[in-house]
């Protein structure tokens, strides 16, 4: 073995069980080569030599914790994101949400919260927003903060509406924000709809039932583990038949509750809750 890896990851498990006693944060089953590349990144914006050093830092000054998570979580969103995850949604899962009366999605490890308006601009076309709760959740509460105001940076915004278009957008970005604060500020009328609140897949539980689970690109930075009880929280709040999307590098297949889903557009990781009763 490396004699520079071991004494590297010694130091992450210790830096990870420091930050689960002392702010009750738990990336003890994240991918460890994920967090190490990020954690990289970490020591040269705190300026310490090592993740011992980094871990002294963060515990001795509580403030900057937060600041270390936007390293150890992963912020990398965009309005429809995948824009033929969209299509597919609107396709092949609206015409069974539409059988409900009314519709509860969790978008887990919804990030500034992209994704979540992006839900919430497809449900309004489809007629479903009025009855539609949607609940975003993340660990990181700048980030939560962020997807709460709906401002995103006006030079995103050619990106956003090229990707609204690719997945079957009816009529035009624009008409669900306007310019503010320097930014695009979305409609309050879409946040009327959407709950945005911290939640753990590595410690918490499930808190509703759900026809739509909208996890992406999350389950790629856990271990084995952590993705096992992930998809088992998944499958918990689902409804009878409900469905759940994924990221594109992602699958379900190697859980111990693989045998709980089928495939509905297998290519853009769509699955759908079997009904085993």
């Amino acid at each position: 073995m490396d004699p520079e890896v071991a004494p590297r990851n010694v130091e992450l498990t210790a830096l990870l069980d420091a930050i689960y006693r002392a702010y009750h944060y738990d990336f003890r089953s994240y991918s460890e080569a994920s967090l190490l590349r990020r954690l990289r990144n970490a020591l040269v914006y705190f300026k310490v030599p090592t993740l011992a050093r980094l871990q002294d830092t963060v515990l001795r000054e509580p403030a900057l914790f937060n600041e270390l998570l936007r390293f150890m979580t992963v912020q990398v969103s965009d309005m429809f994101r995948d824009p033929l995850y969209f299509r597919m949604l609107r396709e092949k899962v609206v015409p069974y949400l539409r059988t409900y009366a009314s519709l509860r999605v969790w978008v887990a490890g919804c990030s500034t919260g992209e994704e979540a308006y992006s839900l919430a601009i497809m449900l309004d076309e489809e007629g479903l927003l009025e009855r539609t709760q949607i609940y975003a959740t993340d660990i990181n509460p700048d980030a939560l903060r962020i997807a709460h105001d709906g401002v995103y940076e006006t030079e995103r915004l050619a990106r956003f509406s090229d990707n609204y278009r690719l997945a079957g957008g009816k009529s035009s970005l624009s008409e669900y924000y306007s310019a503010a604060y320097g930014g695009a500020v979305f409609d309050r009328a879409l946040k009327k709809s959407i709950v945005f609140s911290d939640h753990s897949l590595a410690t918490d539980s499930t808190f509703a039932e759900v026809q739509l689970v909208s996890c992406r690109n999350v389950l790629i930075y856990f271990d084995r583990m952590l993705q096992d009880r992930a998809v088992g929280l998944f499958r918990d709040a689902l409804c009878r038949k409900g469905f759940l999307g994924i990221g594109a590098r992602e699958s379900v297949r190697s859980s111990s509750h693989a045998d709980a889903f089928s495939e509905v557009v297998a290519k853009d990781r769509i699955f759908q809750k079997k009904d085993l009763a």
